[in-house]
């Protein structure tokens, strides 16, 4: 049995406040208030640097691991409609407002049209990376991985995170 820890348990305000990361007093300075700021900053900064850049040690859990950066490689050497399908949106939205059926009727039929190919892409795309991870990575679980491929495909390519790290297959690097 343990023992018992002969003091009362802290309110939630105390514990709370023992968990926050300022070292400073409430008593310190504005000038080193200011400058625990700007180190935290700088620190979050330089966190989110390494994170775009794909480092391990940065990514979040969901994205750790040679499967999933083997995944992202593998989407990001490819263009799909599927990124571009927020955009297409925004054109439907904006062809809706026009008061030509015509148009109106056309613009449904554009966003119909992709989203069923899509989602079309987006399986094929999910069983093919599926299959690949398998290969690649016997030991590993392919358990979303698909769908992680997927959503990524979806993101336009400046916007992904991580940044990808390889170029579109086909182009040629710039210099």
């Amino acid at each position: 049995m343990s023992e018992k820890k002969g003091k009362p348990t802290p309110k939630r305000k105390v514990a709370e406040a023992k968990l926050k990361v300022s070292s400073l007093s409430p008593n310190a300075s504005k000038e080193a208030k200011k400058a625990l700021k700007a180190q935290s900053r700088i620190r979050r900064l330089e966190a989110r640097a390494a994170y775009m850049r794909g480092e391990e040690s940065a990514l979040p859990i969901r994205d750790r691991g040679p499967a999933r950066r083997f995944v992202r490689n593998y989407v990001d050497t490819r263009k799909s409609i599927a990124e571009y399908f927020l955009i297409i949106i925004m054109v439907v939205l904006f062809l809706t407002v026009i008061p030509i059926p015509v148009v109106q009727l056309a613009a449904v039929a554009v966003m119909y049209s992709s989203m069923i190919f899509i989602t079309l892409d987006g399986i094929l795309l999910s069983r093919r990376i599926k299959k690949l991870v398998k290969e690649q990575f016997p030991n590993e679980s392919t358990k979303g991985i698909g769908l992680y491929g997927w959503m990524r495909a979806t993101q336009l390519r400046r916007l992904r995170a991580p940044a990808p790290q390889v170029e579109i297959a086909g182009r040629k690097r710039k210099k």
